[in-house]
């Protein structure tokens, strides 16, 4: 039995709410094999980033080389990046691979506001859009990468999620390069206790590209899946808390 190989690279949170810990729970949950590159050690809970620790460039291509080189990659999930010499490194090296889907969540903010990206980092972003078959921004994190028109910009596509919008119900949109594709709406789950949702959807996503699915399938997996583990959340901290652990999720689209 083959199992799909997920590269994380991104930034590793205390809490265990996001970053590579949420990462992990969810490429396992939905049946995939989780390695891990990290770009950043951070202090963190659920009411905010106390510290943050980069790691090395040359220390996060070598987490990258050591697993691409012996075990292989069948899909790349990327997150926090840590900081403006990382995002160049790691995007180098990813173009080498061919033929390897790759999201790129564009970490910028925390859920607690706390910035987890410079200037430098973000403009370092466009190599790494460039190569992204999915780009997940939010939208302020959309707003600052350019707007919807970085589809076009980058021949990428791009999930724009809604989950920062006003109202009661939210919609994400996935945006071609020729315009809107697909979207999806639901209602609001009213709930504080949303910490990781961005980096767990987008490794969900990252999953089933892994597996073969086609990504209007994986990404409706990955929102079932987020809206199952938000219903799902334990209620942990004194702020926004981490979602729920859905085990025993069903994983067909």
């Amino acid at each position: 039995m083959s199992i799909a190989r997920i590269l994380i690279v991104a930034g590793s949170d205390s809490g265990g709410g996001a970053g590579i810990q949420a990462d992990i729970r969810t490429v396992t949950l939905l049946g995939g094999h989780a390695m891990t590159a990290i770009t950043a050690i951070t202090a963190q809970n659920t009411l905010g980033v106390q510290g943050v620790h980069p790691v090395p460039a040359d220390m996060v291509i070598a987490q990258m080389e050591s697993v691409i080189g012996d075990i292989g990659v069948d899909a790349v999930k990327i997150g926090m990046i840590g900081s403006a010499e990382t995002a160049a490194a790691v995007a180098e090296r990813l173009a080498a691979l061919e033929g390897v889907p790759i999201v790129f969540d564009p970490v910028m903010v925390a859920t607690s506001g706390s910035a987890l990206a410079d200037e430098a980092t973000v403009a370092a972003f466009e190599r790494l859009m460039v190569l992204a078959a999915l780009v997940t921004p939010n939208i302020p994190e959309l707003d600052a990468l350019g707007g919807e028109e970085i589809a076009v910009r980058f021949a990428t596509h791009v999930l724009a999620k809604g989950g920062h919008g006003e109202g009661p119900m939210l919609t994400d949109r996935l945006i071609g390069p020729g315009g809107v594709v697909k979207a999806w709406s639901n209602a609001r789950i009213d709930t504080r206790h949303s910490h990781g949702t961005g980096c767990t959807l987008a490794s969900a996503i990252a999953t089933g590209l892994g597996q073969g699915w086609d990504m209007i399938d994986a990404i409706e997996r990955a929102r079932k899946y987020v809206r199952e583990a938000l219903a799902l959340a334990p209620g942990l901290g004194g702020g926004h808390g981490p979602m729920g652990a859905p085990f025993g999720f069903h994983d067909h689209a």
